[in-house]
């Protein structure tokens, strides 16, 4: 006797609802899953350093629009060449590696600080964002720490959790955002002491008059002490340095608080 057939099942297995949770796109990226996003955000990049053995980092933050033969192109990448040769991350033994070149990863100061560490040998960071119009990442990050974020809170998270020192250069709203970002964080006691240095005196002291914010009463005079000015490569190494104290070398130097 022929058994009956098996009711046909397909428009089951074709359902959204069927599909595993880890590989359907329209879950994944739906509203209600924007913090596993995040998270994910965060671990990836995680992995990646922690495999690379990065401890700490110095992180360059400046204009994307100045190109190679720029004198502020030019100082960044004399800087990521100084301070990867003198900072620790040629090292790769038990310690980890420390004093990372860490940026944005786009164009202009964030190439020049990534092609300073790469042309002295050591690894360096790119941590690129999504925008409207596209950042492509620059050619001198280390490939396999290269990474591309949609959340500008995750982004931060990771230039600032690793952060030993960090070094500005001219830029526009994106790079006083992000001085500010870190600026802030120090001053609330989110994150640990850090030295901070504004490269081109000239620049930053006819941009920003924090002297204003002081005698309003809006930051203490303490907070002007906050941040240094160096006006060549090897100065900002040396403010960085001395800010620092005597063996500028502990892991989680400026970490933020997790």
């Amino acid at each position: 006797m022929q058994e009956d057939a098996l009711p046909d099942n397909t428009h089951q297995k074709e359902s959204p609802s069927y599909r595993l949770a880890a590989l359907d796109p329209d879950f994944i990226l739906g509203d209600s899953t924007r913090g596993v996003r995040f998270m994910l955000e965060y671990q990836k990049a995680e992995d990646h350093l922690r495999a690379r053995g990065v401890v700490s980092t110095i992180v360059v933050f400046g204009s994307a629009r100045v190109r190679e033969g720029n004198p502020w192109y030019e100082a960044a990448r004399q800087f990521g060449r100084i301070a990867s040769e003198r900072g620790g991350a040629l090292l790769d033994g038990e310690a980890g590696r420390h004093h990372v070149i860490a940026t944005g990863g786009g164009p202009g100061i964030m190439e020049a600080a990534n092609r300073g560490a790469t042309e002295a040998g050591a690894i360096s960071i790119g941590f690129n964002i999504t925008l409207p119009h596209e950042q492509e990442p620059n050619a001198w990050s280390t490939p396999d720490l290269t990474f591309l974020f949609h959340y500008f809170a995750m982004r931060k998270m990771h230039l600032a959790m690793r952060a030993a020192a960090l070094v500005v250069f001219p830029g526009g709203f994106g790079t006083l955002d992000e001085l500010f970002e870190i600026m802030t964080l120090v001053q609330t006691g989110k994150m640990g002491p850090v030295p901070i240095v504004l490269y081109d005196s000239g620049y930053w002291k006819g941009l920003l008059n924090l002297d204003r914010m002081e005698a309003a009463g809006f930051i203490r005079p303490a907070d002007l002490k906050l941040f240094a000015y160096a006006d060549t490569p090897e100065e900002a190494y040396d403010r960085i340095v001395a800010g620092a104290g005597d063996g500028w070398n502990p892991p989680g130097n400026g970490s933020v608080q997790t």
